[in-house]
């Protein structure tokens, strides 16, 4: 890949950067500024250097029904950057003659975002006359949003077609960094927790081959108790295929949780869940309950596996995150900080998680993708990257 360092000229230049805008808002607030602040590194090198830069990026899911796609808005982003660097627009659309005004209005060392691009359905279609309307507001093209890589959408895929296009700093830095996790030192351990199994599937295929330990928890656990034949109760399960699973399952590098939180399923979603919460080995959940987050049994094993490790890799979190069931993530959390192991993590909840305790500087790289480093370490390369090869 081009570097964004090796970019001819920058002064009066107007560089459209695809960046990694897509945070967490809920009432126009931003809960969690991670991915953003990482984005400034790429923005701050253009506008020190007098560069036109024009931010594109989306906010909210890729899967939502068509009624609520693309909802989300980038005016409370543009707002949160200006807190961090000076001269921030907004633009309340992301192509279009309002979008070429603004784009032809930008002084130099100036930043616009540009309106959330999914929008439009043309960028989830990879819709050429979509991309061509977004690269006809600038002259050059900068890839710096490794965390929708893996989405073959417009933004993607399409622009580096038709501007000259490179890789920005933190779409740099990801790929350094992943690669050398595709390769660990050992003894290594990795832990894949969340949810959907057909997500997590190549990753999973992939790191039994090159990790010494690979700890399946959270959700994703109990597609794998119950092909195992475990009672699993009312737990969630995927629709996952058996047959890869049961395949993972005679890998005899791959770790399952020995205990459990679980609950009665008729108390599953109140808010006082956690009264109702007993600890339970493996063996002796009922039929009646769920299992909502591993136990101290199953952090003592992954602590001692951390301890001895030399590389860490973690993707997702260990238990229902969301609804409170934090235990088990978090001691995770704490044990990885505390070893002397190259650390590795992604995923929002599993970052969120390690923020919230105050430890994100004890760990040795966070990437800003979830999905996308996962297909990263099972494949090596992304669509975001091959089109900037």
């Amino acid at each position: 890949m081009r570097s964004v360092i090796s970019i001819p000229r920058f002064e009066h230049i107007p560089i459209l950067v695809r960046a990694a805008l897509n945070v967490p808002i809920k009432d126009g607030k931003i809960l969690d500024d991670y991915r953003l602040r990482r984005a400034l590194t790429t923005v701050r090198f253009l506008t020190h250097r007098r560069a036109r830069v024009i931010l594109i990026g989306h906010v909210g899911e890729a899967g939502l029904p068509a009624g609520r796609q693309g909802t989300e808005t980038l005016a409370d982003v543009a707002r949160a950057l200006g807190s961090h660097i000076p001269h921030v627009s907004f633009c309340k659309e992301s192509v279009g003659a309002a979008a070429r005004a603004a784009a032809r209005a930008l002084p130099s060392g100036h930043v616009l975002v540009l309106e959330n691009l999914r929008r439009h359905r043309g960028e989830t279609a990879n819709d050429p006359a979509f991309a061509h309307a977004l690269a006809e507001l600038a002259d050059v093209f900068v890839q710096d949003s490794f965390d929708a890589s893996h989405r073959p959408h417009a933004s993607i895929v399409g622009i580096p077609k038709i501007l000259p296009s490179y890789a920005g700093l933190l779409l740099e830095e990801e790929v350094h960094e992943l690669e050398k996790a595709r390769t660990p030192k050992h003894p290594a351990l990795a832990a894949i927790g969340g949810m959907k199994f057909s997500t997590k599937e190549p990753a999973l295929e992939s790191l039994v081959e090159t990790y010494d330990h690979v700890f399946v928890g959270g959700a994703l656990a109990t597609d794998f108790l119950k092909a195992a034949g475990m009672e699993i109760g009312k737990s969630l399960v995927s629709a996952a295929p058996d047959a890869a699973i049961k395949t993972l399952l005679e890998n005899r590098k791959l770790v399952l949780p020995i205990d459990a939180w679980v609950v009665p399923a008729l108390e599953e979603g109140k808010p006082d869940a956690h009264r109702y919460a007993r600890l339970s080995s493996i063996e002796s959940v009922r039929p009646d309950e769920v299992i909502l987050d591993h136990g101290p049994g199953t952090a003592a094993l992954l602590a001692g596996l951390a301890q001895k490790a030399r590389a860490v890799l973690w993707n997702g979190p260990l238990g229902n995150y969301e609804n409170g069931f934090k235990q088990g993530t978090q001691d995770f959390a704490r044990a990885v900080a505390d070893s002397s192991a190259r650390s590795v993590i992604g995923g929002g909840d599993t970052i969120a998680a390690i923020e919230d305790l105050g430890l994100l500087p004890r760990f040795s790289f966070i990437s800003t993708g979830g999905g996308a480093m996962l297909e990263f370490l099972a494949r090596g390369t992304l669509p975001g990257i091959e089109a900037l090869n």
